[in-house]
Parts: structure tokens; C-alpha cells; sequence
């Protein structure tokens, strides 16, 4: 997933009056990542703040479940992004009237240099058109289900203000190996993607019931019997259950997320399947 992410900001670009393709995200730049507080709206928060090349000056992360963007700013605080040089900001746009307007607004009226589009909705789509600057590039990351998947797009902005509209999907070899170094350096956190782990006993039901189980990724142990759980439901379960407990401790060492700790825990505590 973190190679996708890598993926999609290698293929922006912009081209100034030059009319050169310069790739990447603009250096110092403002990026608003739309719908971006999922699992792969957190991993590209994290790209865009510890990133090796181009990395933006203004992040503004919209999305309308304040639980996501909750734990959005758990993972990756304000205060830590704004001590590094970048200014974070945290928009739940579910009860805001005209969203583009109050997003535009933090910019100055300027708009965005890029943005990103993490979830397949027509109108989040226009208002990543209407906010975006002169030379700006829209890359709608997000996949959608349905072949005819139509949204209005300003004609008149590509002509006249050179705007650029793409799309990614999936990664390449280069993608891999820069999301492995970055992950070898600690320099970002794919564990923030993770909500749940589970053992393989659990995988015919999590797979019938995805659509209707909240959260990011699953990550699933096949050698452990064991359910699909929650990491936020560690508190609770560790009432009844010791592993549990422990591994509440464990993660919220490291802000709620999985971690290396954790997974050595529960591979030496959790249950393994038995063979007959």
C-alpha cells in the first residue's frame, strides 16, 4: 500500500511557464489530501511529511468521520508536523455548507498546488477541481466500482490555468524499493494503516464481512486462532483477558498503533492452531 502511495506522488507534476514536466508534488507546495483520514489517506500524510524529496509546506486533510480524523491526528499530531516546518490541519467537512470555500480559505484564496482524492464521491471529486491553483494537479487516487463514474471538471481551469488531472493506481519496482527504504530508515510508519489483527480462523468471516467492518487494514496471523479484533478494543477485552491487556500497554506506547513490540508479544502469548 505505502508503494501506491509513493506511486501516485512520483506521477504529479507541474509545468510552470516553462511548459517542462516537473514531477512530483511542488517543493513547498500546499496539499490537501480529500477524504484522506482511511488507511491510505494516513499513509499519505506520512509520505508527504518525512519524504526524502519534495515535501509541501501547507497539508490539509479533510474527511467527514471524526473518528478517523481522531485518529489521524493521534498518528501524526499537528505540533510535530508544524516542528518540522509543515503546517497540519485537520478538516471535518461533514456539517460545512460549502467545503471548497473553507478549504480554499486556508491557503489565503490561493488553492492548492496538489491534491489528492481518496474516496470515489462525485462531489468530493468537484471540490478537489474547484480548490486547486494555478498550474495545480488533481490526482484522483481513489477507485471507483462503476465503469461510468462521471464528475464536472472546470475546462476552462486546465486551458487557461494549466490544471492537471490524473490518475494512479498500483506501484512499480522504484515505488517498492523507496517504500522499503523509507520503512528500513523509520522514517515512516506503515503501521498506521493497521485497526485490526486477527489469526487465520478468522479470515472466511472477516472477508464476508469487510464492507461492514470499520477501520483500515487487517492484518492476519495464519499460524494463530484467533478473531478479528479491534486494536482500539484492547482496553475493553483486557478486562477479561491478560493477553489483551498487554497488548493495550504495548500500543499505547506507540499511539494506539501496531508495532513490532506488540506482534512479538502476541506470537509468543497468542493461541496457535493445532493440527490434527
Amino acid at each position: 500500500p505505502l508503494s501506491c502511495i509513493i506511486g501516485a506522488y512520483r506521477a504529479m507534476y507541474h509545468t510552470g511557464k516553462g511548459k517542462v514536466h516537473e514531477m512530483g508534488i511542488k517543493d513547498q507546495g500546499k496539499l490537501a489530501i480529500m477524504g484522506g483520514a482511511g488507511p491510505m489517506g494516513l499513509a499519505a500524510i506520512d509520505y508527504a511529511l518525512h519524504s526524502e524529496s519534495s515535501r509541501p509546506s501547507l497539508i490539509v486533510v479533510t474527511d467527514i468521520d471524526q473518528d478517523k480524523l481522531n485518529r489521524a491526528s493521534q498518528c501524526f499530531p499537528p505540533e510535530e508536523a508544524e516542528a518540522a516546518g509543515i503546517e497540519l490541519v485537520y478538516l471535518n467537512t461533514q456539517e460545512i455548507d460549502d467545503p471548497a470555500r473553507a478549504v480554499i480559505r486556508m491557503t489565503g484564496g490561493s488553492g492548492f498546488d496538489d491534491v489528492l482524492v481518496m474516496a470515489p464521491v462525485i462531489q468530493l471529486v468537484e471540490q478537489a477541481d474547484n480548490i486547486l491553483s494555478e498550474d495545480g494537479c488533481l490526482n484522483f487516487f481513489a477507485g471507483p466500482s462503476q465503469a461510468d463514474f462521471l464528475a464536472k471538471v472546470n475546462f476552462y481551469n486546465i486551458h487557461y490555468l494549466g490544471h492537471h488531472l490524473i490518475g494512479t493506481s498500483g506501484a512499480n519496482a522504484e515505488d517498492m524499493k523507496e517504500a522499503m527504504h523509507l520503512i528500513e530508515q523509520g522514517l515512516v510508519n506503515p503501521a498506521c494503516m493497521i485497526t485490526h489483527v486477527g489469526g487465520l480462523t478468522s479470515v472466511v468471516d472477516t472477508v464476508l464481512s469487510l464492507p461492514s467492518i470499520p477501520g483500515g487494514k487487517k492484518l492476519i496471523y495464519n499460524h494463530l486462532d484467533m478473531p478479528l479484533v479491534a486494536i482500539e478494543d484492547f482496553a475493553s477485552l483486557g478486562k477479561e483477558e491478560k493477553l489483551y491487556a498487554e497488548l493495550h500497554a504495548i500500543v499505547g506506547k506507540k499511539r494506539g498503533m501496531w508495532c513490532a513490540e506488540a506482534e512479538a508479544y502476541l506470537l509468543d502469548h497468542g493461541t496457535s492452531l493445532q493440527r490434527d
